[in-house]
């Protein structure tokens, strides 16, 4: 039977009649549906449609304009000790809905961020005992497709322990992939570059630099981003991820299918336990015709709540130095037994001064805390860290003293060890230190395997300890930027003092690791794979390209000029300049980094490809300055940019930070030439990237 369904629909107060037709044609696989429901985007570039088999079973498929992205894929859960959600369901009702708004970030790439979408939810229950509902909600967005489950208030179920979920992503062609493997601990992996059909996560179990990696199946982390042979980019990842599990995609190269793998809990036996009622993240897809699409999307951000923080004034976005690169390369440690301490008052004086003296923000500390000696290598790592208590060459109140004297902020350092209990029960004493000191932003980190054991960091257990904090930060007015974190959801947009996180391999690979460190294409490929998820503390502005006199066996992949571009390519809120203080003082390349922005009006991403090459520009809030940051791998390369981005009838002076004529990133790393010229919104120059390069603009009025 053919059934016609109209719905009303108030987007920006305007009735609009919208007609839907149950049966209605649609190009995904000819099974048989029962019912089948299309929604557009608003634009009608993008598409998701509910189906319903005769068996009942849900499901879902995705098309960009006319081209079927995700075939007809099923839906539904195995849970513990009950039956599993996956068939019997009828349709007893369905809601058409839209938005259309602007919402402001109070820091962010961009200031104003524009949320418009169709929405389509779907009421089912079971046709036999006892009844359960279920919702499914499909979002419909010009850039991109998203959808989440909802377990509504019902006497039938109270409680879900969940076993896994069963997401299909059927995907219609052998896409090339850039993929790293679904990890349970770590995501310090670098990225593959193959086709689906070729993934192997298995063999990435085993690397010396990643102690506690843990990859059960052959399954990828999200985002995964792939490629279409005709050029559509796609990139698969979940949004509002809270109180569940990290949902990481177990491939099936023979049948090109990928199904949601939760991250699981070896001590409690199961994925996720949820109260009922209950919404899961959202799982959402991005579709760009280019590269460049997936960078500037922004639905990630509005797959998530508004905020919950009232006011976040207290926060700045700034750049920061601080005594952390030194550990790394050896020349001092965390722990104050080793006779070589770093975190002394005199140093952290020296790095105030420096702060200062180059109207930089503020100053990081690790090491300033009592419990270094055993943070790392035991099994017994609860109760080692005090958050509270420096060590006795540390004067805690006299430094804080002298940084706010100088205009600088302290940010404080906590790491745990990986025990993240002995860290929840002195958050309140340890943030209310803080705020009697007037910090403001702390750096958290979870190093290790998670105690208690058969827990793991993107486990249902962690991901609401890092709600925690967040939560309780937010009350003390604290800004986290969290390394060994869960992945970026989006949920800055929520919990806007969540401003950074690591959650990749960061700059201190490149000092200690045992695989080379990052190599050229590392940063290419992370813009348009980990970076979608949110902002990413890198540590860029590592001068010492070569690391003498301190490691004779690494260095930094990178020319110079990179290194500088980053600043703009690589987005976070809190940006370092993490070389040795010394390794900047007479070098004319420092200027680019004291005079780059943090916070961003807006940004757009000119040209790239992943893997290869990237080219990004950002105007700065309030002075109208503009940055332009370009990077590329291994290879050579040439690019033009047109400056029609700037406003039209007004001339700036562009300062340019470019690949000497001879810079190689192994070769000849350091090699920069610095250009002053004239431009306007007619502009457009030709430049060369060295390999492994880089190209940093400061255009100012």
């Amino acid at each position: 039977m053919l059934r016609t369904i109209f719905y009303k629909v108030f987007p920006m107060k305007q009735s609009i009649l919208i007609i839907l037709s149950a049966l209605i044609l649609v190009s995904c696989s000819e099974e048989k549906k029962r019912y089948s429901i299309r929604l557009f985007s608003p634009s009608h570039k993008t598409s998701i449609s509910f189906l319903l088999s005769p068996g009942g079973t849900p499901g879902y498929c995705v098309q960009y304009k006319d081209q079927i992205i995700v075939d007809s894929s099923s839906l539904g859960f195995e849970l513990k000790e009950t039956a599993p959600i996956k068939s019997d369901f009828e349709m007893i009702g369905n809601h058409l809905d839209s938005l259309n708004e602007n919402w402001e970030q109070p820091w962010g790439e961009q200031r104003i961020v524009n949320n418009h979408y169709n929405e389509l939810t779907v009421n089912l229950r079971e046709k036999i005992e006892p009844h359960r509902l279920m919702n499914l909600i499909f979002r419909s967005y010009d850039d991109g497709v998203a959808f989440r489950y909802e377990f509504p208030d019902q006497e039938a179920m109270r409680e879900m322990t969940i076993l896994e979920e069963n997401t299909k992503f059927r995907l219609k062609e052998d896409y090339t992939c850039w993929w790293a493997p679904g990890d349970w601990d770590i995501t310090e992996h670098l990225y593959t570059n193959s086709l689906l059909s070729k993934i192997d996560a298995t063999k990435k179990r085993n690397q010396p630099s990643l102690g506690q990696t843990y990859i059960p199946d052959n399954a990828v982390n999200t985002p995964l981003t792939m490629r279409s042979k005709d050029g559509l980019h796609i990139s698969i990842h979940e949004a509002a991820l809270v109180n569940y599990s990290d949902m990481t995609l177990k491939v099936d190269t023979a049948n090109l299918q990928l199904q949601s793998s939760l991250v699981g809990s070896d001590r409690l036996g199961y994925k996720a336990k949820v109260q009922v009622p209950f919404k899961t993240p959202w799982r959402m897809i991005l579709l760009s015709p280019n590269a460049a699409g997936l960078v500037d999307s922004r639905m990630i951000l509005n797959l998530n709540e508004p905020s919950k923080v009232k006011d976040v004034s207290w926060f700045k976005p700034m750049k920061y130095t601080g005594i952390w690169w030194e550990m790394h390369l050896g020349k001092s440690s965390w722990d104050m037994a080793s006779g070589k301490h770093g975190a002394t008052t005199a140093n952290a004086k020296k790095y105030i001064d420096f702060t200062a003296k180059n109207g930089l923000g503020g100053v990081l500390v690790e090491g300033w805390n009592t419990g270094w000696e055993h943070w790392i290598g035991f099994d017994d790592r609860e109760g080692v860290f005090d958050f509270v208590t420096p060590y006795a060459d540390y004067n805690l109140e006299e430094v804080v003293q002298y940084a706010h004297s100088k205009g600088v902020e302290i940010i404080m350092h906590h790491e745990t060890s990986s025990a993240p209990q002995t860290y929840e029960k002195q958050l309140d004493k340890a943030y209310a230190l803080m705020k009697r000191l007037g910090l403001h932003t702390v750096k958290t980190g979870y190093v290790g395997k998670i105690l208690p054991k058969g827990e793991y960091h993107h486990g249902q257990w962690m991901i609401n300890h890092y709600q925690k904090v967040i939560e309780t930060a937010a009350k003390y007015q604290i800004a986290v930027d969290a390394h060994e974190p869960i992945k970026g959801t989006g949920l800055q947009r929520t919990w806007p003092n969540f401003v950074s996180r690591e959650g990749m391999r960061g700059q201190e690979f490149n000092a200690w690791s045992s695989d080379g460190g990052n190599p050229p294409d590392h940063l290419p490929n992370v813009v348009f794979t980990r970076m979608l998820s949110g902002p990413f503390d890198f540590t860029p502005g590592v001068f010492n390209i070569k690391l003498k006199p301190y490691k004779d066996k690494n260095q930094v992949s990178t020319t110079l000029a990179q290194q500088l571009a980053l600043y703009v390519v690589i987005y976070s809120p809190v940006q370092m300049a993490c070389d040795l203080i010394e390794n900047y003082e007479g070098q004319p390349g420092f200027q680019f980094i004291r005079d780059v922005g943090t916070d961003w009006e807006s940004s757009k991403t000119l040209a790239g490809e992943v893997g290869d090459f990237v080219t990004i520009v950002r105007q700065e809030k309030k002075t109208g300055n503009w940055f332009l940051g370009s990077i590329t791998d291994e290879n050579a390369r040439d690019i033009s940019v047109d400056f029609s981005f700037l406003p039209k009838g007004i001339e700036f002076t562009a300062d340019v930070y470019k690949d000497g004529a001879n810079a190689h990133w192994d070769s000849n790393p350091t090699s920069l030439q610095i250009d002053h010229v004239k431009i306007n919104s007619t502009t457009k120059l030709d430049f060369h990237l060295a390999p492994g390069g880089g190209l940093a603009i400061a255009i100012k009025k």
